[in-house]
């Protein structure tokens, strides 16, 4: 399904479904902070049980490929960490270069709270796992993580803008090691969590097996994250 547009349509298509992540994006937000009335939580329920009928109209199964998606980048418009398209995604604003390095912006809001006030744990490992697998794509290493260790030295807090920053450490055969660090934007000099992730790249006879078909081009799809 990803080659199915031109790369106007993709184009056109990519706006709609940003606008529209954005949107439910509001709607989680709104929906982890309300207190409104019972009738109201209700009637909204209602209604929004109508808007996803409307969605699952036309729709793909999970192992299917969007159309917005550009496999040859790895660009994936519903990533749960950067994906416009994605309600749950924060999303990330995420940069890479060749030298095996990534960065990455965001700021996390109640859809991501663990303790009272502040970022869940999980969160922060899925946002330091994104970078360091940047990093290692950026790189031409490739690969799917095979171990992720988080140290968390202090507690992330909501609403602050966060910079995560990997880079690539060490590579060997199919295996690269990457090391993360995250820190407020505004106190770099602290670290609130890092990590070191392994990659290990599957062997060309194992894709097949493991991830979905892709259709043409999209053959390398083990080496994108």
């Amino acid at each position: 399904m990803a080659d199915d547009l031109s790369p106007e349509e993709r184009a056109v298509r990519r706006e709609a479904v940003g606008d529209l992540g954005s949107a439910l994006r509001d709607l989680v937000d709104a929906a982890v902070l309300t207190e409104v009335p019972v009738a109201e939580l209700e009637a909204v329920t209602s209604a929004t049980r109508q808007l996803a009928w409307r969605r699952r109209a036309h729709g793909r199964g999970p192992q299917d490929i969007a159309t917005v998606d550009d496999l040859a980048t790895g660009e994936r418009w519903y990533s749960p960490v950067y994906g416009p398209g994605n309600p749950i995604a924060p999303p990330m604003v995420a940069t890479d270069s060749p030298d095996g390095r990534a960065t990455g912006h965001v700021t996390l809001g109640k859809p991501h709270e663990g303790p009272p006030g502040l970022v869940h744990g999980g969160v922060v490992a899925t946002l330091l796992d994104h970078v360091l697998a940047r990093a290692v794509r950026a790189a031409g290493r490739g690969g799917m993580t095979a171990t992720l260790t988080v140290t968390y030295l202090r507690p992330v807090r909501l609403g602050v803008p966060l910079l995560v920053t990997a880079k690539v450490a060490d590579a060997d055969g199919r295996r690269t090691t990457a090391r993360a660090r995250l820190v407020a934007r505004d106190d770099p000099g602290s670290t609130l969590a890092e990590a070191e992730g392994l990659f290990v790249s599957l062997r060309p006879d194992v894709p097949a097996d493991v991830l979905p078909p892709t259709g043409p081009g999209g053959g390398d799809r083990h080496d994108r994250t």
